[in-house]
């Protein structure tokens, strides 16, 4: 694992120092930002990070509000489930010879 890690670590490195070229982006309204390549595609990949992320958020919300229901309402069942097993317990240890 530490192989790999080191493997991933030195290849980005590598790629930072490749890409240390001075790029423009043009925005609206002739708005400019001048950075290194490498920021430019870190700051583009951590606001699709980010993105992503609150747009999962909603969904996560809904299942963890549907898995605290479902928690919620498993004592109530195995409450209407007990007599039952409790009556079939009791036949089961009643004398046959009766």
């Amino acid at each position: 694992m530490w192989l790999f890690k080191a493997a991933l670590f030195f290849t980005l490195f590598a790629f930072s120092l490749n890409n240390q070229q001075v790029v423009s982006v043009n925005f609206f309204f002739g708005t400019l930002w001048q950075a290194p390549l490498v920021l430019v595609v870190l700051v583009a990949f951590a606001a699709g990070l980010a993105l992503g992320v609150l747009m999962m958020v909603p969904r996560w919300w809904r299942g963890r509000k549907i898995a605290r229901q479902v928690k919620a309402a498993q004592p109530v069942a195995e409450a209407t489930a007990t007599p039952g097993a409790l009556g079939a317990t009791q036949a089961s240890q009643a004398p046959r010879g009766i």
